[in-house]
């Protein structure tokens, strides 16, 4: 094995990508000084090359849009948590040379809702569909016991829901976009839509709305988010989900568990902060 160990994010865009700064925190805290973590701009086209020539330094990648599902025949195992979604997020290059794929971004969910405190929900709601919803869907298969509603603006986003629901063994039930402020009757909200989709919404918020998770993490917060807390609810924001995922993803490529979840919670929080 050599001494050095190399590790990165890929993706296009990829200038706006949180994980080298997570993961170097990582490194820092387990003292694994021989190893870099970068990022690099690459699309469907360039994936392919770009996997071929990884050398026996590399130990993992990180994926994000659009090569989340474009990897997967490049792999040669996916676990069933990635099959589930058919979503790759994380490489996993073993000592053998096999390329591993898996999803981090479903248990990472479901680790962020855990750690305040949401481990069981009886019906939840998911704002938007594509492919953070789906991931959404298949976290919610794992800690909500009845019926899921997608809020989404087309009958063939809705289909699509339903499908996710029918192959993750959830009960999905879809709604259209312009009833979306019946959701925030719901114990838990997931919000996976686009910057500035949700804004309207927030003046809807009322009462005492349970807890929201809201996948965008800059501009932070978002109005939604600021309406929700100011309302008394418990919100979690993007930056939950990118330090869980990416705990997970540190454990499997380093092999060292658990990795210094505070530490990389810190680094993230400060590198926004510099950037707002």
């Amino acid at each position: 094995m050599p001494s050095t160990r190399r590790a990165a994010v890929l993706g296009s865009p990829i200038a706006h990508s949180l994980s080298p700064v997570l993961h170097r925190a990582a490194y820092a805290a387990l003292g694994l000084d021989s190893w870099s973590y970068d990022r690099f701009e690459v699309d469907e086209a360039g994936l392919p090359g770009f996997v071929a020539g990884l050398d026996d330094s590399w130990a993992g990648l990180s994926l994000t849009m659009p090569l989340k599902r474009a990897i997967i025949p490049l792999l040669d195992e996916i676990s069933d948590t990635a099959a589930s979604v058919e979503a790759v997020n994380t490489v996993v290059l073993t000592e053998d040379g096999r390329r591993v794929g898996d999803n981090t971004d479903i248990p990472g969910l479901v680790a962020a809702l855990r750690e305040r405190g949401v481990e069981k929900v009886e019906s939840a709601a998911v704002l938007g569909a594509g492919a953070t919803a789906s991931s959404a869907l298949a976290a919610l298969a794992r800690i909500c016991a009845g019926p899921v509603t997608a809020y989404v603006r087309s009958e063939a986003r809705a289909e699509e829901m339903r499908g996710w629901g029918e192959q993750l063994g959830v009960d999905v039930r879809t709604a259209d976009w312009g009833s979306a402020a019946e959701a925030f009757a719901s114990p838990l909200v997931i919000a996976t839509t686009p910057a500035g989709t949700t804004d309207s919404l927030a003046p809807e918020v009322s009462g005492a709305p349970g807890t929201l998770f809201d996948v965008l993490y800059h501009p932070w917060p978002t109005p939604l988010a600021a309406a929700w807390s100011a309302q008394g609810g418990t919100v979690l924001g993007g930056l939950d989900l990118l330090v869980h995922q990416a705990v997970l993803q540190v454990e499997r490529m380093t092999g060292r568990a658990p990795a210094p979840l505070e530490a990389m919670r810190q680094a993230g929080t400060e590198a926004l902060a510099s950037n707002a």
